[in-house]
């Protein structure tokens, strides 16, 4: 057998064994042993949201507070048990929605490819798919290879999920938990222009922020007033309002020029403004092509948080149980 042949065979054992044992993340990782993954995926994402253009935030939403707890690992899809609270349940999670789209996803993946393509990584792609939907391209790479894991606890949702009630000094420490930068905190609260907010989390901004029955006096009046016609109490827990006003559908960097004209819906968007660093980029988010280009970047780093590889972890077999 020539050289040449030798190389082709040992490179080819090479991509079909990393395909199934790798170490990292990698771009295409079941481009042999599950070659239409990323299409089907896709394909699922974009036919949902095609009719229900609120999905993409839902989604996005849904990858942040996985990664949150305990890693990229698919944690935030796991049922509670008779003798475990999960994730899901926790109450950052429990306005949660999409699951049903992830297992559709996850069904059509087992019947083209078995065992093969992890939750965690469903929950990765699909939430980039969902946004590229407006724009009919990826509009940031997705590297895969996460494996599922087997934990999933209420209370570390409760105790890792950044809260809308933090200050600057307790959102830069969450994210730098997670090995994420100021800059990676200012860019991904770009997510916020879409979806929509409960009045329960912000509603203390309104009415009785300092437990005088004022104001937050950094909440734009004008902006103010129109959420108390919304909000009417600090007891509405049902009420929902658009967190980047007249653009909450599209995915654009809107959410930057409200935040500056202090129309930032949670104190942790308000937040923001209160650090020199942080304002700075906040100007420079202003930009449509430096905004989208860092956000690319920021959801790479976020979607690589303490996940699980090679053969630590599973390949669930159903998302919303471990394998048996």
């Amino acid at each position: 057998m020539d050289n040449l042949n030798i190389f082709s065979i040992t490179f080819l054992v090479f991509l079909v064994l990393g395909s199934c044992n790798g170490g990292e993340l990698r771009k295409n990782f079941y481009r042999i042993s599950c070659p239409e993954a990323e299409n089907i995926v896709r394909s699922f994402t974009w036919k949902h949201v095609a009719s229900k253009n609120s999905l993409p935030a839902k989604l996005i939403r849904m990858h942040f507070h996985d990664c949150f707890v305990r890693g990229c690992d698919g944690s935030v899809l796991l049922d509670s048990t008779s003798k475990n609270t999960a994730e899901k349940d926790a109450v950052p999670n429990q306005s949660l929605e999409g699951f049903d789209v992830i297992d559709e996803i996850k069904s059509q993946l087992e019947k083209t490819c078995p065992g093969v393509v992890s939750c965690a990584d469903i929950v990765a792609l699909s939430a980039r798919d969902s946004v590229s939907f407006q724009f009919n391209r990826s509009m940031w790479e997705v590297l895969t290879g996460r494996r599922d894991g087997s934990i999933s606890r209420a209370s570390e949702a409760l105790a890792n999920i950044p809260s809308p009630f933090f200050n600057f000094t307790t959102l830069k420490q969450s994210f730098a938990n997670k090995s994420l930068t100021v800059q990676d905190l200012v860019v991904l609260s770009g997510a916020h222009t879409i979806g929509v907010g409960h009045c329960n989390f912000f509603s203390n901004r309104l009415y009785n922020f300092k437990g005088k029955g004022d104001a937050d006096p950094s909440l734009n009046s004008t902006y103010s007033a129109t959420l108390r016609t919304k909000c009417q109490s600090l007891s509405d827990n049902t009420t929902t309002v658009e967190m980047d006003p007249r653009s909450s559908l599209t995915f654009d960097n809107h959410y930057f020029s409200v935040l500056k004209q202090q129309q930032g819906l949670f104190q942790s968007d308000a937040a923001l403004l209160t650090n020199k660093g942080a304002s700075n980029i906040i100007d420079e988010m202003v930009s449509p092509r430096k905004f989208f280009n860092e956000f690319s970047q920021s959801m790479k780093r976020m979607g690589a948080i303490d996940v699980l590889t090679g053969t630590a972890g599973e390949i669930r077999k159903k998302c919303s149980v471990i394998n048996s």
